[in-house]
């Protein structure tokens, strides 16, 4: 059976002047527009589609992605603004994403972006964002070990660092001491778990841990190096920004990484920057 907000794979059951209609289950038979089709493609094949409702409220097909599906957090930007209904986010389809008045956050203008969770409206069956996170993350305890690699979505600054969503279920902080440069909200990124601590919370860093992590620093920085010719101008006193943008690490990393390949003798260090022992003066 097709469900709304979801990808489905679903069967063409015949052709006919709008489009394609594809076996819904409980839905019936989908539409799929014209404009969406596959080249080649048949009554009978399967094909990978998103389903949701449209402006006139059908149930209808796409072979298009959405920047978030039903259950989901994402940034979106605020296309246009309606007193009495709600607001409108682009998430990558024809028919803007409705967050209603009740699900947002005063303040939401035209340009701005916001951190909204998807949702199938209980009520209508429709698709619909809100600005209610902590209610639809998940508060099961994670399970998540040490060190493990997660995605994360910055949901906003707090007086500590960086709120965070974990993997598409949880929240997580980052800590400011993490952070070689500023964050910002509706940002992604790849992080590390800190730790989980009794009471469910996660703590949470941009980069890896102990000595595998400078071991992982010490690859990327001599294949820098190596694509640069063997020479670059970041050294112990380049600014965090500047090894954060060159390196993608934080500068207490890039000191541990250097300081490791220089004991290796693998590399040079001066004030002019670092250089591979073996490049020519």
């Amino acid at each position: 059976m097709a469900v709304i907000g979801q990808r489905n794979r679903l069967t063409i059951v015949r052709e006919a002047p709008p489009g394609f209609y594809l076996e819904g289950g409980l839905h019936g038979e989908i539409l799929l527009p014209g404009v969406y089709i596959p080249r080649g493609s048949r009554p009978g094949e399967v094909l990978d589609v998103f389903v949701y409702r449209d402006s006139e409220d059908r149930v209808v097909a796409t072979t298009e992605w959405p920047y978030a599906m039903v259950g989901q957090f994402a940034s979106l930007k605020v296309v246009s603004v309606n007193p009495r209904v709600g607001i409108f986010l682009d998430w990558g389809l024809s028919k803007d994403l409705l967050l209603p008045i009740r699900e947002q956050k005063e303040g939401l203008l035209p340009g701005y972006w916001v951190v909204v969770v998807v949702l199938l409206d209980e009520k209508t069956d429709r698709i619909i964002a809100s600005t209610r996170i902590s209610r639809h993350l998940n508060k099961t305890p994670p399970d998540y070990g040490e060190d493990q690699e997660v995605d994360l979505l910055i949901t906003g600054p707090t007086p500590l660092g960086f709120n965070a969503i974990v993997n598409n279920a949880h929240n997580g902080l980052l800590y400011s001491a993490e952070m070689a440069t500023p964050l910002r909200m509706g940002q992604r990124l790849t992080g590390y778990i800190r730790s989980v601590r009794p009471d469910g919370k996660i703590d949470l860093g941009l980069d890896r841990a102990g000595f595998r992590r400078v071991a992982d620093f010490q690859g990327q920085i001599v294949e820098a190096l190596n694509a640069a010719g063997g020479r670059m101008p970041y050294h112990d006193g380049s600014s965090p920004e500047e090894i954060r943008e060159a390196f993608g690490i934080s500068k207490k990393a890039f000191k541990q990484a250097i300081g490791a390949l220089f004991k290796a003798r693998r590399i040079m260090i001066s004030s002019h920057g670092i250089r591979l022992t073996s490049a020519k003066d």
